[in-house]
């Protein structure tokens, strides 16, 4: 029974607990934890980890007055049951329920919107320095992992913040350090006297002496300071702070509440930028989270008292089939070499690092490291492959192309998750890649139909002689027989799936096994339709665009991915760089939205990219190219087959090319 926590409907609640019942509100709100996401899945471990530093901080500060700025925003369940949001926790993930990351359209304590990491000094330090132009009076706190502080932005951030010494607080939350009994103690007892208002006052007080001394203060303050530097560098393992002009504080137990209550009030009121080194255990409450963190990090469904994961039957994932490839490629090349971003179960490197280790590279969360580190070891002879997430690829833009695509360096970027990825929501949706990618000279763009053709373009995209990206969506594959060999494709070659010619499909990726089902759907209607598996999004297959110009006026292009520039609009482009005119398009992906968590097939369906919404959008285009009225069973009234003279006779360039598009 939650008799404490059901009692929280926001922090002003929580103060109202006794300190010395906070350990059992800790138990409550884990037991919700467990309760909850055995349902939904979701983020275990982190979560766990930092159950008394939430209630810590929310105890001590006043949020929403005083800003928590949480980096990748994973770990902020604990925030949400305590900040009025326990009653709809139950829906975390769900569509329309909780996002799993703080979101500050969900709640006035989220200020900082936030999926990857990295962000949060940055943001902090702007709140912080905005408070202050202001005038106003309140906290800064930001609170990231050390997997975070990985990031290159984190330092921009530390060296930014120390340089202009606005108050803050930033809390390293290291998960992965343990804390020695005789160490962490002294240095936590050495912490409280050197950041203790009397001693600040003291050394203050005697540092206005020494300056006030003609002549030689100033050297003997420089000297003195000196000393205490000294003294701090020898017990407290913050030096790199301090040398970034922070106040280093810690290390403290992440998981004894009334140390971090101390803590916090005894820093709260101190100038500067101040580092909090809070040291917490992942999955701390579940044994075996607690022994096998990386595991339970990002849990799916599973069963409290066994720790078994509900597993449905479905075919192998795109990513398992991705690393076997990989692997298979990789016994036969001892050139091949492969590069994840603090990803590797996620890409499926950790499978590719357990048969090559000396091959394999985590380089932390720092893709643009990893990006121009691929570039140098392509140009030393080597083929490597940089598996990382759609969405995070983002982040290391600026490398894909100073440092690959200008140079025009064979790198492999097998971008997973590329699409629509479900309960993770807007932060880590692959919705933009085509476009920015696509935009790139010497960049080559593809998209598998299935998970067989995915092996043969990673062939592709590693043996050829320049940047190729390679996207596929999350989630399990088709179950479709797997080809015995690899073999290259030839790069800008399309597929032609179905013959027609009333319609001509050009689907893009994994969308090309739903225009198939409604290439079928509309056969039934009388519809002749050709289905085109496109394969290349750059360099786009321009004979097959112009054979079906000289077939049908009718072209609906199928991607999941942003219609701002992508697949679609390269289509759209190639018709006029052929001066093809009297072509009607109809571009189906997604409009210009920020599309949020919940379940894929719900979010497909919403956006009518499900068979039967491409049914009914294609039918509806096609109806208005032909004029055709369609009767009540969906029989067409009116024949025609929709043939066009021959190209010739359509390149006009005078005319335009009428377009329309589905979002």
């Amino acid at each position: 029974m939650n008799k404490l926590l059901t009692h929280i409907e926001g922090p002003d609640d929580l103060k109202k607990i006794k300190p010395e019942e906070l350990p059992q509100l800790a138990k409550e709100i884990r037991d919700n934890l467990l309760q909850v996401i055995s349902q939904t899945g979701g983020h275990l471990a982190s979560n766990l980890g930092v159950v008394e530093l939430t209630i810590a901080l929310h105890y001590v500060f006043n949020s929403p007055k005083d800003k928590f700025v949480w980096d990748v925003g994973h770990q902020t369940y604990v925030h949400k049951l305590l900040t009025g949001r326990r009653d709809r926790f139950h829906t975390l993930r769900q569509y329309d329920g909780l996002c799993g990351f703080t979101k500050r359209e969900e709640s006035t304590h989220d200020h900082w919107n936030c999926g990857h990491g990295g962000t949060s000094i940055s943001a902090a330090l702007g709140f912080a320095k905005a408070r202050d132009l202001k005038k106003e009076d309140h906290d800064v706190v930001a609170i990231i992992g050390d997997g975070s502080l990985t990031a290159g932005m984190a330092f921009e951030g530390l060296n930014h913040a120390g340089h202009i010494q606005n108050d803050m607080i930033v809390v390293l939350n290291d998960n992965e350090m343990s804390i020695s009994p005789n160490v962490g103690g002294m240095s936590v007892h050495l912490s409280k006297i050197l950041t203790g208002q009397v001693m600040i006052k003291i050394k203050k007080e005697i540092d206005d002496l020494l300056l006030s001394i003609p002549g030689i203060g100033k050297e003997i303050s420089r000297y003195a300071h000196r000393i205490d530097e000294a003294i701090k560098g020898v017990f407290i393992p913050g030096r790199l702070f301090e040398d970034l002009g922070f106040r280093y504080v810690g290390p403290v137990d992440g998981h004894d509440i009334n140390a971090l209550i101390e803590t916090f009030n005894s820093i709260r009121d101190l100038k500067g930028p101040t580092l909090l080194h809070v040291v917490t255990r992942k999955g701390k409450g579940y044994e075996l989270a607690e022994e096998k963190a990386d595991v339970w990090h990002g849990a799916k469904p599973f069963d409290i008292a066994t720790g078994q994961f509900v597993k449905k039957k479905a075919n192998p994932a795109y990513t398992s089939v991705f690393a076997d490839a990989l692997i298979e490629l990789a016994r036969e090349d001892e050139k091949i070499v492969g590069i994840t971003a603090a990803m590797p179960d996620g890409t499926g490197m950790n499978k590719f690092g357990e048969v090559f280790p000396d091959r394999t590279f985590d380089v932390g969360m720092a893709e643009q490291h990893g990006v121009s580190f691929a570039g140098a070891l392509s140009l030393e002879g080597f083929r490597p492959v940089a598996a990382i997430y759609s969405t995070f690829l983002q982040r290391a833009y600026d490398q894909v192309v100073h440092d690959i695509c200008l140079m025009n360096i064979p790198v492999t970027f097998a971008m997973d998750r590329a699409g629509i990825v479900g309960e993770d929501g807007a932060t880590h949706q692959g919705l933009y890649d085509i476009a920015f990618l696509r935009t790139l000279p010497n960049m080559v763009v593809m998209a598998p139909k299935d998970e067989n053709e995915l092996r043969h373009m990673l062939k592709t995209a590693i043996y050829h002689p320049g940047p190729a990206a390679l996207r596929y969506p999350r989630g399990s594959g088709l179950g479709v027989k797997l080809d015995a060999k690899m073999q290259a494709l030839e790069i800008g070659k399309g597929e032609v799936v179905k013959e027609g010619n009333d319609i001509a499909i050009f689907a893009y990726g994994h969308m090309v096994p739903p225009s198939e089902e409604v290439a079928a759907m509309l056969e039934e209607n009388g519809i002749s339709v050709a289905v085109i598996n496109a394969r290349f999004a750059k360099p786009i297959d321009q004979d097959l665009v112009s054979k079906y110009a000289g077939i049908t006026d009718c072209f609906v292009t199928v991607e999941e991915h942003s219609l701002k520039g992508g697949f679609g609009s390269a289509v759209l482009e190639t018709l006029q760089e052929e001066d093809i005119a009297n072509v009607s398009v109809k571009c189906i992906g997604l409009g210009d939205i920020v599309l949020e968590h919940g379940a894929p097939g719900i979010q497909r369906k919403d956006l009518k990219l499900d068979p039967q919404g491409l049914y009914e959008t294609i039918l509806a285009h096609y109806e208005q190219v032909r004029g055709l009225p369609v009767s009540g069973n969906g029989k067409k009234v009116h024949s025609g087959n929709g043939k066009k003279p021959y190209l010739e006779d359509v390149k006009k360039g005078h005319l335009k090319i009428k377009q329309s598009v589905n979002g």
